[in-house]
């Protein structure tokens, strides 16, 4: 089983993201960004990564309660983009805290708890990826 899982991790918005702020996705449309940010969005420490990226899978895919263990296996049987990749650090202005429990919280690019995580020495601090354009 592979997993995406950080644990006592920052991940900062992208270096070429247009952000000025870190805003909402666009919603209605169901996306990977909209579908992620409900999740983490007033849940924070809630979500491992495996658990956001999973349920999102399958949110996406309509796959109902009763296959989602098959289906579990399945999905991390081969590797998995992390959430470096994710559009809420690439494109909307979001960073990702993951606690020592691997849980997640969502903070805004230029918060005071953001400059707190980066100056810690026992956090990890990783920039999301670039875009591709």
């Amino acid at each position: 089983m592979h997993s995406t899982d950080y644990t006592d991790t920052l991940i900062l918005p992208a270096s070429d993201t247009r952000a000025e702020t870190a805003t909402a996705p666009p919603s209605g449309k169901r996306s990977i960004a909209e579908l992620q940010y409900e999740r983490l969005s007033g849940a924070d420490y809630t979500w491992t990564s495996d658990d956001l990226l999973f349920d999102v899978h399958c949110a996406r895919k309509g796959i109902g309660e009763a296959d989602r263990a098959a289906e579990r296996e399945e999905f991390f049987s081969k590797g998995q983009p992390c959430l470096r990749t994710s559009p809420l650090t690439k494109t909307y202005g979001w960073a990702m805290h993951f606690d020592s429990g691997g849980r997640i919280a969502l903070l805004p690019m230029g918060s005071d708890r953001l400059a707190e995580l980066q100056a810690d020495p026992s956090v990890t601090v990783r920039t999301a990826m670039k875009s591709s354009r």
